[in-house]
């Protein structure tokens, strides 16, 4: 029971390393003051393994851990940052709790996309006014047209991604032996490897988007 606790706690721990780095190296300016970053897909995977519990405490810990020394938001960042990632991973994760297949994950984490999305609308309207000293009005008038698009497609991208580098990411923690093996052999079929070619195309869409909504392409 012990080294269970002991490896779980340290499997966290990676987690919460890895979610840093990624949120270091892959972040992306998109619009106005929001930026894309891929930490939220380390947080889901976190919360696939062990729980929405798990994702909450990997997004607690990221999220101060960010405030303290790459964030110029405060703690008004830290409190979006929370909201955002776990209402993504969170939801995601408390559905696939309850049903650990392929279609469990898909379901969970296309409402993570929807849970995100509209709870990250209210708090933009809600908080935005006060980081960027405007009128409640003004952020109201691009809730549609910036703030929409953008957790849409933050949120698209972490979850095609999520579904991507999930099985290898386990697999790889297995093999460190910071997760146990497997109990049974990992299902293969037709239904997996469609799910990953229409995530595969989805991530290029979505990709190409972001390109396109910054006038790159």
């Amino acid at each position: 029971m012990v080294r269970e606790r002991t490896r779980k706690l340290t499997t966290v721990a990676v987690l919460c390393a890895i979610a840093y780095i990624v949120m270091l190296v892959g972040r992306v300016p998109v619009v106005l003051f929001l930026k894309y970053d891929p930490k939220d897909v380390i947080i889901t995977l976190g919360g696939f393994i062990f729980g929405p519990l798990a994702a909450f405490s990997i997004s607690l810990v990221v999220s101060l851990v960010e405030m303290f020394t790459t964030s110029d938001t405060g703690i008004i960042g830290l409190v979006m940052n929370i909201i955002s990632s776990c209402a993504f991973a969170c939801t995601a994760s408390a559905i696939y709790k309850y049903k650990r297949t392929m279609a469990g994950a898909v379901a969970g984490l296309v409402a993570g996309v929807a849970a995100m999305t509209a709870a990250m609308l209210l708090w933009n309207y809600l908080i935005t006014p006060l980081y960027m000293d405007v009128a409640r009005a003004d952020v109201a008038a691009i809730l549609t047209t910036v703030f929409l698009p953008f957790n849409l497609l933050k949120s698209g991208i972490n979850a095609t991604l999520t579904i991507l580098i999930y099985k290898p990411v386990v697999n790889a923690l297995r093999k460190s032996n910071l997760l146990p093996p497997s109990s049974a052999g990992a299902q293969k079929g037709k239904l997996n490897i469609g799910v990953m070619l229409v995530a595969l195309l989805l991530l290029a869409s979505l990709i190409l988007f972001l390109l396109s909504y910054r006038g790159i392409i």
